[in-house]
């Protein structure tokens, strides 16, 4: 797996291109325009996916406007045609961003890998417990990044489980599963990605628990990323300043487009928006040494004080709080942390008001 450097930043389009090659195309150009690291988009066969009587969810029955259509006749209308997610490939490398697609069934798993160039595959939430297309997507050898939505700690750990077989095991299947072991999660640290998920298309700000970025990453070690629904680009920026290594999120062309998932998209102008706001964190997260930064230097000499004469000392005079003081700046005398020092001691020179204190007295 490629280290990554800073936030990796994946423009989801999904299906926002609702079955068109061409607006498919469109929504990279924004992804490239916004400066993102990828753009995103899923690859299923709905006779493969689900039952032909399987109903949409509520967010998906209520953004079609129609709760009578069925997940089958909703993700037939969003199929690309044939062979454009090659061509859409090809035309990201042109582009100079990363290709990603979300396999949701085996077929368009080997065809992804086959015909394309993804640096990851991106595995949806609704996989955690399908162990068996886990177990088909690791062994494809491309880097994993899971999202983790709908799940708690045992579903993941148990995912992960199943993950670390496929890497080890080039046949059979973990007919057991077994807990996940620290050496196991040693191994997957360079491997696999979560992606911390709230599947909710708007999720709300309360559900979107950004704490939990931190409880995955110290509970398994590895690299821990946000896939976000929230509405507005917030909850992904403040994921960056808790460490989030990856973000996803969803754009649209339009936000009042017909199709599932453009209301809760982000437009071309708020991805290029949170794009630059997570690049501008990143530059004020730095590398966490607490120093005095150099644009510092000059407020620190005006800011800080030193020891000064609060009236004339007479060489010989004894310090005391009654003659000497600390005031600004700092670049005189003695600090005022060693103000205690002076005191008893015996001037061994005069000094006028505000004169600072030199180090040649606590010698």
């Amino acid at each position: 797996m490629q280290i990554l450097h800073g936030t990796y930043i994946i423009a989801e389009a999904g299906v926002n291109h609702n079955g068109s090659e061409e607006k498919a195309i469109e929504l990279v150009d924004i992804a490239v325009a916004a400066g993102a690291n990828a753009v995103k988009f899923q690859a299923f066969s709905p006779q493969a996916l689900v039952t032909k009587s399987a109903a949409t969810a509520n967010y998906q029955a209520k953004n079609l406007g129609d709760d009578s259509i069925s997940q089958y006749e909703m993700l037939e209308k969003l199929k690309l045609p044939e062979g454009a997610l090659v061509r859409i490939n090809e035309y990201c490398k042109k582009q100079n961003i990363d290709f990603l697609c979300t396999p949701f069934d085996n077929g368009s798993l080997d065809y992804l890998v086959k015909n394309t160039s993804m640096p990851y595959l991106k595995l949806s939430s609704g996989e955690i417990t399908n162990g068996h297309f886990l177990l088909a997507a690791v062994r494809t050898g491309v880097p994993i990044i899971l999202s983790t939505g709908m799940s708690n700690i045992y579903e993941i750990g148990e995912a992960l489980s199943v993950l670390y077989y496929g890497y080890n095991y080039p046949i059979g299947y973990p007919r057991n599963l077994y807990s996940i072991t620290p050496l196991m999660l040693t191994y997957l640290r360079s491997k696999v990605i979560l992606l911390h998920c709230v599947s909710q298309y708007p999720a709300s700000i309360t559900a979107t628990n950004l704490k939990a970025i931190d409880t995955l990453r110290d509970i398994f070690g590895l690299r821990v990323g946000l896939s976000d629904h929230s509405l507005g680009i917030n909850m992904a920026i403040a994921a960056v300043a808790r460490g989030a290594s990856v973000i996803e999120k969803h754009f649209t062309y339009d936000l009042n487009a017909a199709g599932p998932d453009h209301a809760a998209s982000l437009s071309p102008s708020a991805l290029k928006n949170m794009v630059s706001c997570i690049r501008e964190v990143e530059l004020g997260i730095g590398n966490g040494e607490k120093i005095c930064q150099p644009e510092e230097e000059d407020t620190r000499i005006a800011a800080r004080r030193s020891v000064v004469a609060s009236v004339a000392i007479k060489k010989g005079a004894v310090f005391s709080e009654k003659n000497i003081a600390c005031k600004r700046p700092s670049t005189g005398g003695i600090s005022p942390n060693r103000f205690w020092d002076l005191l008893g001691k015996e001037a061994k020179f005069d000094y006028a008001a505000d004169d600072f204190i030199g180090v040649v007295e606590l010698q």
